[in-house]
């Protein structure tokens, strides 16, 4: 199969690989249909690209490369949806955007929205937006070679 994108060119596609968002992500309802790319040299950012607008491409990362970890819980509803069986194929991924703030200061910036994550049912290929009305802060904090844990209380 071959789709079209304004940021990727044109690319060929295993029809199995698209991952359906039977909601839409919110603001794009109307787009159920995306594939999730990556290039080698760049293993932190990906681009989740809209099957049918070429000109819709998301770029997602990975949170744990930001040293972001959730803890949330999945509701029924959610998990039906995702048709989610194993929690081991569940992916989670944040959507980026460019910081205005910083770009008004000359600065490159992306930034991460981080209380709506992307939830991918890797096995069925079928995802969510979820939304989320509070998170606990944390970070992890890296020190000669030794892992600590820190939350914001």
């Amino acid at each position: 199969m071959e789709i079209k994108s304004s940021f990727l060119g044109e690319q060929q596609v295993d029809p199995t690989t698209l991952i359906t968002f039977p909601k839409g992500i919110p603001g794009f309802e109307n787009q159920t249909k995306f594939k999730l790319f990556h290039q080698e040299q760049n293993p932190i950012i990906y681009w989740l690209q809209s099957i049918d607008d070429e000109n819709l491409t998301f770029s997602v990362a990975n949170p744990a490369n930001f040293n972001i970890n959730y803890s949330f819980v999945i509701s029924d509803e959610e998990q039906a949806l995702l048709k989610l069986e194993n929690m081991d194929d569940l992916i989670i991924l944040i959507l980026l955007h460019a910081g205005a703030d910083a770009q008004e200061a000359g600065k490159p910036a992306i930034k991460g929205a981080i209380k709506s994550p992307l939830l991918i049912n890797s096995a069925e290929r079928v995802a969510i937006q979820k939304n989320l009305s509070e998170i606990e802060q944390s970070i992890t904090v890296f020190e000669k070679n030794e892992m600590v844990d820190t939350a914001e209380i």
